[in-house]
């Protein structure tokens, strides 16, 4: 009774009064009537106001829990799905690797559909969205985008490819040299600083004995190189051109050995599970007193393992400067280039990559693209990233007109309607199509801007609120005790903001990493833009309107543009390396630090005696007569009185006498008489030193 009751008093507001007293009638002594019916009433509403109250608190809870899940809800980022899409596709909409879509999909007992052209209906692609934390809408008008193609069902029937190959490994270890040897060339002359700041792409014909080749197929005398730069800043280029090779050439200096970019490319080759062949080419053997073997078990202990060691990593000794070896480069390329058979469609669509992107002048926009399947021909509707071309012209690396570019080749392409972004796919379509693409990616970029854009908003804000608490603080405590605060306490972390302008997006791309987050707690950069061409008078506005400083990176500045900036007050930075563009701008964060205050202890007297004399004003003056025991005490200098190891008195001298002359300095083993401009009272026994108060820049 007393279970079914209180689910009757949770179910209503109000207690029924006639079915109460006649449960009290019914099971209390009738004697004590009145006494207990009132106490059962007393206790029976205390019971169900706890029941009304706990039933509060629980709707209460789950009103709150609902609240939350809404606001995580409202912070998802919509993805728009399809009603059918392929798990390939799937992966691109929500913006993460395949292999992690897979994973997710084997967990959740979708084992078999986990392939990558597997199509799954939009009810799964629903739940798979919302595991990554998606909103998933199903529109196929808003989702509609150019993706590769899948694979050819039949690899072995399509005709080969020039391989692709990366010239990869540490800054001034002869890459560039050697491909210079290569295709007879002088590039490594015309690099800025004698290193490679770019990804240069070229194809270089080899000499084969077997001729026996399909219309169209010269991978068996073409080998496509992609130079990438050593510089430790562009770390981002060499990762871009390690992702679309065939086969990694990591050049290893013979009198410079592992250095830490060649353990960065080490890295990359382990991490890659895409078959990606590596071959060792150890350079500069012709220098006198080289090592070559210690190189070799150096490599060894960096997990290389070389068939000269009985490993399987080929390995090349060679010299880029006098061509020695590079022979035998070729050969062993090309073996490993049938070995892994390499194949793709020479006609239809195309499917690239953007590897740099600049604005030349008469073209354009213009980028340096890898086509991987397919043809590219002049007239073609492309589209990477959020840039759309119609291809005007395509030249290739010596700027020969090219009418049709085919797998493992690169190409220069013009007629870009913006820049396109190093390191985005190139995919063909029609116009009609390309368009379509191209306004749902706007779209869909506008939303992520937005969102990014939020959560900087709120985080400056929450900021905002922190420092006004902290001077609210400040205020109350100054008004018990007066502190003198410096001016810098308020204002934060300085920050150095930075606009940079480079001549391709690779290198702004470098530029922008290796500038960006640059100092510490008290003093760091900031990117507030990044643009490639030349610096312009729109340029040096933003900076003066932001208080930058702008970074020209193998840039002009015309001379109009440094008055214009001269008189705007515009530091600009120029330099074509960069290593030399870094120390520019560290220089400048150095100096928005606080300056670090050294003491410098020039000479040391010790107190022999005290003297009162009377001066013009018939004023006392306390006079110390002093023995110099080390350095030269000069009048000019702080001087500081030190007793029992603490600091009495720091200020001027106001007199300073040998014998009856006043003098400006006394050396070491002399005696003087000396006296403070302020009052001090001073032993015998104390020790007066001279100091030098020095302000050094800051330290990073």
């Amino acid at each position: 009774m007393h279970q079914n009751s209180s689910a009757s008093y949770q179910g209503s507001d109000q207690v029924d009064r006639h079915s109460l007293n006649s449960n009290i009638q019914a099971t209390w002594p009738k004697r004590n009537h009145h006494k207990d019916r009132s106490s059962v009433l007393s206790e029976t509403r205390n019971r169900d106001g706890a029941y009304r109250r706990a039933e509060l608190a629980r709707t209460q809870e789950r009103s709150n829990n609902t609240a939350k899940r809404e606001k995580v809800i409202e912070k998802r980022i919509d993805v728009y799905i399809p009603s059918v899409v392929s798990v390939g596709q799937l992966a691109k909409l929500l913006k993460v690797r395949l292999d992690r879509l897979q994973r997710t999909m084997k967990n959740s007992g979708m084992e078999e559909e986990a392939i990558y052209d597997h199509v799954l209906t939009s009810d799964y692609a629903c739940l798979l969205a919302e595991e990554f934390g998606r909103n998933p809408i199903v529109n196929d008008e808003a989702t509609f985008d150019l993706h590769p193609p899948p694979p050819h069902p039949d690899s072995a029937s399509l005709p080969n490819r020039p391989p692709v190959v990366t010239i990869m490994g540490h800054v001034d270890h002869g890459k560039t040299t050697l491909l210079d040897t290569l295709r007879s060339s002088a590039v490594a002359k015309g690099e800025a600083g004698g290193i490679t700041q770019h990804i240069g792409a070229f194809s270089v014909p080899v000499p084969v004995a077997d001729s026996s080749s399909a219309p169209h197929t010269t991978s068996s005398s073409i080998i496509t190189f992609l130079d990438t730069p050593g510089h430790a800043a562009f770390s981002a280029m060499r990762a871009r051109g390690a992702s679309v090779t065939d086969i990694i050439v990591l050049v290893v200096a013979a009198d410079d050995g592992i250095m830490p970019q060649t353990r960065e490319v080490i890295e990359l080759a382990k991490n890659d599970n895409s078959g990606t062949g590596l071959v060792v080419a150890i350079n500069k053997i012709d220098k006198p007193g080289v090592n070559v073997e210690s190189v070799e078990h150096a490599l060894l202990a960096e997990g290389i393992q070389l068939e000269l060691l009985g490993g399987d990593v080929p390995c090349v000794h060679l010299s880029g400067l006098t061509g020695q070896g590079l022979p035998d480069l070729l050969e062993t390329i090309s073996t490993m280039a049938e070995i892994q058979d390499l194949r793709a469609e020479h006609e239809g669509r195309i499917c690239g990559c953007v590897l740099e992107s600049r604005v030349q002048k008469g073209l354009g926009s213009v980028a340096t693209v890898l086509v991987r399947r397919g043809c590219l021909r002049p007239g073609s509707h492309i589209l990477s990233g959020t840039s759309q071309a119609k291809v005007r012209l395509m030249t290739d690396s010596s700027g020969n007109v090219i009418k049709a570019a085919y797998p493992g080749t690169a190409v220069i392409v013009s007629g870009w309607k913006s820049l396109p972004k190093a390191g985005d796919d190139v995919l063909q379509g029609t116009e009609s199509e390309v368009r379509k693409a191209l306004a749902n990616r706007i779209h869909q970029a506008g939303i992520e801007a937005a969102l990014t854009d939020l959560e900087a908003i709120n985080a400056s804000r929450r900021q905002d609120r922190e420092k006004r608490e902290q001077e609210k603080i400040q205020t109350q405590m100054q008004t018990h005790i007066t502190v003198d605060i410096p001016e810098d306490t308020s204002t934060g972390i300085k920050e150095l903001r930075l606009i940079i302008k480079a001549d391709v997006s690779g290198s702004a791309e470098a530029v922008e990493g290796a500038l960006q987050g640059m100092g510490n707690h008290l003093a760091m950069t900031r990117i507030i833009h990044t643009g490639v061409g030349d610096v312009t008078e729109s340029d040096v506005m933003l900076a003066k309107a932001a208080g930058a400083t702008i970074v020209a990176f193998s840039v002009p500045v015309s001379r109009s543009v440094q008055t214009i900036a001269t008189q705007n007050e515009v530091p600009i930075c120029i330099s074509p390396i960069i290593y030399k563009l870094m120390e520019l701008v560290r220089e400048k964060v150095i100096e928005l630090l606080p300056t670090i205050t050294k003491t410098k202890i020039i000479a040391e007297a010790k107190v022999l005696q005290l003297f009162d004399i009377k001066a013009k004003n018939k004023q006392i003056l306390k006079v110390a007569g002093c023995r110099v025991t080390d350095g030269k005490i000069e009048k000019a200098k702080t001087a500081r009185v030190v007793r029992d190891s603490n600091i009495i008195h720091e200020g001027k001298l106001d007199t300073l006498r040998y014998l009856r002359d006043d003098v400006t300095e006394v050396r070491k083993g002399s005696e003087c008489g000396l006296s403070f401009a302020e009052p001090v009272e001073l032993r015998e026994g104390d020790i007066i030193r001279s100091i030098e108060i020095m302000g050094l820049p800051g330290e990073l």
